[in-house]
């Protein structure tokens, strides 16, 4: 995993982590430095889009892992699998 970093440029999302929620508004950021094991994910709970710029390596040897839900991908191919590896359905 590599550094990454999140800018809410309209409207607003809820940044999960943790198992803590914070909101965050255009202007807003927040960043995750790499390897910190914190498991995060933004949610828009407004019926407006919401857009946010995300920075990040995108390392082709990179595997993302969700360590708060039962989710991993390998950046190289795309695919979503369980972490132990299953496909999730329509992901073959």
């Amino acid at each position: 995993h590599e550094d990454e970093l999140v800018y809410v440029l309209e409207n607003e999302l809820t940044l999960v982590e943790d198992g803590r929620e914070t909101l965050l508004r255009a202007g807003d950021s927040a960043a995750f430095a790499k390897n910190s094991g914190n498991g995060h994910h933004m949610i828009n709970r407004s019926s407006a889009t919401a857009r946010y710029l995300e920075v990040g390596s995108r390392n082709p040897e990179d595997v993302i892992t969700c360590s708060d839900i039962d989710m991993m991908s390998p950046s190289s191919d795309g695919r979503f699998l369980h972490k132990d590896g299953r496909p999730y359905p329509g992901q073959g």
